[in-house]
């Protein structure tokens, strides 16, 4: 009867946290939209009706450019998480080689690092590898490696760890930036935490990390973020070997 009770209590839960993420998504979607095309459109308007200078409207439109980046970054982040919502989705576990997957986010982010001079290393065993959804740990990955140059400073590394222990495998991106303060750690994964912004000016709706750990229960792991204030971040995932 007990281990009924507690079966019907994890449902609940799950159901719970579903119906919450799906509450902030939605209300993320509407404010960023809302938010984006009502100033795009009060600024044409003001344009056309020469309540602002030609020169005003241009020097406002890289605020406007980095809104929409911000805006597109919501919705792309959307879709991917729909991909997993439709039908009966179901992890399709691959083997994938963590050198293969340290050079893929290597040659993605190549542009982002060079730009602000970041070092990104790999430390493990390089001819390791793991089981589990490639699509899924490539979104996870690519959301907290872009988070970590984000709030990196120039001439800062990165790592990319990987290692097991016990039953798990345990995948670690590490950053020496500017970490998050207690107050805000214990909250990041809400939706009325603060969204900061990076250290070059970078922009972010405050959704991927919603959607990691939604990704991250999928594939049946665990997250966890250590972090202090001027110091860095260490974001680990914990999966179980397959």
């Amino acid at each position: 009867m007990n281990d009924l009770i507690n079966e019907l209590q994890l449902k609940i839960d799950r159901l719970e946290h579903e119906i919450n993420f799906k509450n902030g998504l939605i209300s993320i979607l509407s404010h960023d939209s809302k938010e984006i095309f009502g100033n795009f459109l009060l600024l044409i308007e003001a344009l056309e009706q020469k309540t602002i200078s030609e020169e005003d409207f241009f020097s406002l439109l890289p605020q406007v450019k980095s809104d929409a980046q911000k805006n597109l970054q919501t919705v792309q982040d959307s879709t991917t998480w729909l991909k997993t919502q439709y039908g009966e989705f179901k992890i399709k576990p691959v083997k994938i080689m963590m050198m293969d997957l340290f050079h893929h986010l290597e040659e993605k982010y190549a542009a982002k690092l060079k730009e602000k001079n970041i070092k990104f290393y790999f430390k493990g065993d390089p001819n390791a590898f793991l089981t589990t959804d490639r699509l899924l740990l490539e979104y996870v990955l690519d959301k907290i490696l872009n988070n970590a140059v984000k709030y990196s400073l120039s001439g800062q590394d990165i790592y990319l760890q990987y290692f097991t222990e016990n039953s798990e495998n345990i995948i670690s991106v590490v950053d020496f930036g500017t970490g998050i303060g207690e107050k805000y750690l214990s909250a990041i994964f809400n939706y009325d935490n603060p969204v900061f912004t990076g250290t070059a000016g970078e922009k972010g709706a405050g959704l991927s990390l919603k959607i990691v750990k939604n990704f991250i229960s999928l594939m049946h792991g665990n997250i966890k973020i250590i972090s202090s204030e001027n110091k860095g971040t260490a974001v680990s995932i914990f999966l179980p070997k397959i």
